[in-house]
């Protein structure tokens, strides 16, 4: 039997976003999903006659020809608050600015019977390696970027800094480290429930995140492997929807540990022959890299800079994916700012 078929129009990348997220989040594969953001190409699809379960669709994009295909429920999206009525049974009037989790609600009660195929299915928690085969690309940035926008499209979050000496707190409200000395002591001596045993020192801004240790981790006697260790014990406690590791562009057994347990690995470049060099040292020395389980994004693209990612002297061995031009680590941004940027957006739900 079929998935149930569900459409979501809208020429608004942003607004649809979040949307997208909580249907991929509560149906996972059990139904199959259209995103439409494109007028021309919402035109020509509807061109053909149509079958779907649901229709989701902006004030802009709706006409009454699309009452002619064969749509069990059709969600119009306005711009202006009234009572919702519309005097066809067919068609469910929403204000597009209502809360999205209140939108998604009213969506699967007036369509329960049509998505009942694709009920509600649990996932495991994912973990995500977001890594880079040299510094100075904006690592940081892109992996709290995707952090927040996992968030902000209503999925549980923790975000763990692998690095030896961490320098990330300062994009947060809370610039200070741990420092329970119990926690040190379940960091020396990490236990398969390690995660439990710190859990008291998470904190939350945007998503949940383990705070900076107090020192570089040779300085306080900490083995680089907890930060694999915390990310384990946590997906086996099953509290986080998406586990995201952003970890240090080294490349040694530990970070081969890390891609091995990694749901998803997105690797961070820029456009420079550094980068893109150190990159495909990196794709040479993993398996596997043309798999839907990597990820290659160029981060803070310059059209008018020189771009070795197309040019003859250094030939790539991977696909870029996404290009990013806002996100810069010369810049004081906000996770929940990164988050709204369309390049991280996009990064985030494919790594969904």
């Amino acid at each position: 039997m079929a998935n149930p078929k569900v459409i979501i129009a809208d020429t608004d990348v942003n607004y649809i976003a979040p949307l997208q997220y909580k249907f991929v989040n509560d149906y996972f594969n059990n139904i199959d999903l259209e995103i439409i953001t494109d007028m021309q190409y919402f035109n020509e699809y509807f061109s053909m006659p149509r079958n779907a379960e649901v229709l989701i669709v902006s004030e802009d994009l709706y006409d009454s020809s699309l009452k002619r295909h064969d749509i069990k429920n059709i969600f119009l999206m306005s711009e202006q608050m009234d009572d919702g009525a519309t005097g066809d049974l067919s068609l469910n009037k929403l204000y597009k600015y209502t809360s999205i989790v209140e939108i998604f609600s009213e969506i699967v009660a007036k369509s329960a019977k049509e998505l009942a195929a694709g009920a509600v299915e649990k996932k495991e928690t994912q973990i995500i390696l977001v890594t880079s085969a040299c510094g100075g690309v904006g690592k940081t940035s892109v992996a709290m970027g995707i952090a927040a926008s996992l968030a902000e499209g209503y999925q549980r979050v923790l975000y763990i800094n692998a690095s030896m000496l961490q320098n990330f707190q300062y994009l947060l409200d809370d610039e200070g480290p741990i420092t329970g000395t119990d926690v040190y002591a379940s960091l020396y001596n990490p236990t398969d429930n390690v995660y439990l045993d710190i859990k008291k020192e998470i904190r939350k801004n945007v998503f949940n995140y383990l705070p900076e240790f107090k020192a570089a981790l040779p300085s306080i006697g900490i083995d680089y492997s907890v930060f694999l260790k915390i990310a384990l014990s946590a997906k086996k406690n099953g509290e986080y929807d998406f586990i995201v590791i952003d970890a240090d562009s080294a490349f040694d057994e530990e970070k081969l540990n890390m891609i091995d347990a990694a749901d998803k690995v997105i690797v961070v470049t820029d456009q420079s022959v550094n980068s893109v060099s150190g990159t495909n040292h990196l794709a040479s020395n993993i398996n596997g890299i043309n798999s839907e389980k990597y990820i290659f994004i160029c981060n803070r693209f310059n059209k008018d800079m020189f771009n070795a990612l197309i040019a003859t002297e250094v030939v790539p061995k991977f696909s870029i994916t996404e290009y990013i031009t806002e996100i810069s680590t010369n810049t004081f941004v906000k996770p929940s700012e990164m988050a709204d940027n369309n390049g991280i957006r996009k990064v985030a739900f494919l790594a969904m």
